[in-house]
């Protein structure tokens, strides 16, 4: 009878050998036996027949080294052509959309100062019960804010709309009527605030304030520090102190 442990070979004791036992069992792969078939093509010499991106860049260079960005026959899309302020002479664009003109439409300009302006008037109305040591009516304060809004809305909207831009341009009519707005309204607040009453001062300060504010925000430099001086200057005449 044979020996059973002679007839069983011995398997790998360690990971080396178990190693290259399977290393020995495993069938090679067989190598290709021939070259995969690829279309090989020369590139094509034959030049665009079109202007192609390095031509169009150069003309563009060339048109914004002389101050010029668009020839006078372009085709732009734009409604408005561009002004000589919005490159300069290294053809960088600067200030587009920038200028004189304001960015927003009047409608939009409208809504963003009725919003701003009642904003202020229901800080002065509350500044004004606080100062005389009044309970806050929130529910009067919040409603005369939201009558008072769509009423700036649509002042400032008729003032600011293009009729009214063209008819101020008329011997500065826009600021003369502005500078006497500013000052009456500005001469009447500080008459209001030293002389009435507190309920009177409750009911006329915001609304006087706010047009105060309003109408020096609207005027220019120069016209704004006039209207102010006169302000002053009546304040002081009248014996008047801010203490």
């Amino acid at each position: 009878m044979a020996d059973p442990q002679k007839a069983t070979p011995t398997a790998p004791q360690n990971r080396k050998a178990r190693r290259a036992a399977a290393h020995k069992s495993s069938t090679p792969t067989a190598p290709p036996t021939s070259a995969p078939k690829l279309r090989l093509a020369q590139p094509s010499r034959t030049p665009p027949k079109t202007k192609t991106l390095l031509d169009l860049y150069d003309e563009k260079k060339a048109l914004l080294a002389a101050g010029q960005p668009f020839p006078p026959n372009s085709t732009s899309t734009s409604t408005s052509p561009p002004t000589s302020n919005s490159f300069d002479t290294a053809g960088n664009i600067f200030d587009v959309g920038l200028g004189d003109n304001d960015p927003l439409p009047p409608l939009a300009q409208a809504a963003f100062w009725a919003l701003a302006l009642s904003t202020l008037h229901f800080t002065l109305d509350v500044l004004v019960y606080h100062q005389y040591a009044q309970e806050i009516l929130w529910p009067a304060i919040f409603r005369r804010t939201l009558l008072t809004l769509p009423t700036l809305f649509l002042t400032i909207a008729l003032l600011r709309s293009a009729t009214a831009e063209r008819l101020g341009s008329i011997w500065h009519l826009k600021q003369l009527c502005y500078f006497v707005l500013a000052v009456a309204t500005g001469c009447y607040t500080i008459l209001v605030t030293n002389r009435y009453d507190y309920f009177a001062v409750m009911k006329r300060a915001p609304p006087l304030g706010t047009l105060w504010v309003w109408s020096v925000i609207e005027l220019d430099l120069a016209w704004a520090v006039g209207s102010v001086g006169v302000n002053v200057g009546w304040s002081l005449w009248k014996g008047y102190t801010a203490i």
